[in-house]
């Protein structure tokens, strides 16, 4: 039986998401994200950011590659995965990315001074996940 490993993070594409392909020709799409907490602190409101790798994989891959870019917002649902290795000088190394298998974009609006337009908000998951997993009230699901 497999233990529990969940997560739900949002946050702002920190750069433009990098898409590649393995040797076996599946779709993999990396993106960052920054995600902000708000704290009171003596007398004046804190700002902690911390920033968080994701990996998307096949047909969701895709769609954030063309969907995402850097200042995006986004909404992740996945799991944690770590890996280990050791460096050249003999030192353990480990790193931890959220595999994601359902991801949201908010809705993107021109700026001012430009047409008041917008484009919507676009859901892409994991063909293992469900349309019903986590459903947004704010954010429209774009079908694929």
């Amino acid at each position: 039986m497999n233990n529990l490993n969940s997560i739900l993070i949002e946050g702002n594409m920190v750069r433009d998401p990098l898409f590649r392909t393995t040797p076996k020709g599946t779709p993999l799409c990396t993106f960052s994200l920054a995600s902000n907490r708000f704290f009171k602190q003596d007398s004046g409101l804190e700002k902690e950011v911390s920033f968080f790798d994701v990996e998307t994989w096949s047909k969701l891959a895709e769609n954030c590659y063309n969907l995402g870019h850097k200042g995006r917002g986004a909404r992740v649902v996945g799991r944690l995965k770590q890996e280990r290795w050791n460096g050249a000088d003999g030192k353990s190394h480990s790193k931890i990315t959220i595999v994601a298998e359902h991801v949201e974009f908010r809705p993107e609006f021109k700026k001012a001074g430009q047409e008041e337009t917008d484009t919507g908000a676009e859901t892409v998951q994991s063909e293992e996940q469900s349309a019903e997993l986590y459903p947004a009230e704010e954010l429209e699901p774009a079908v694929f």
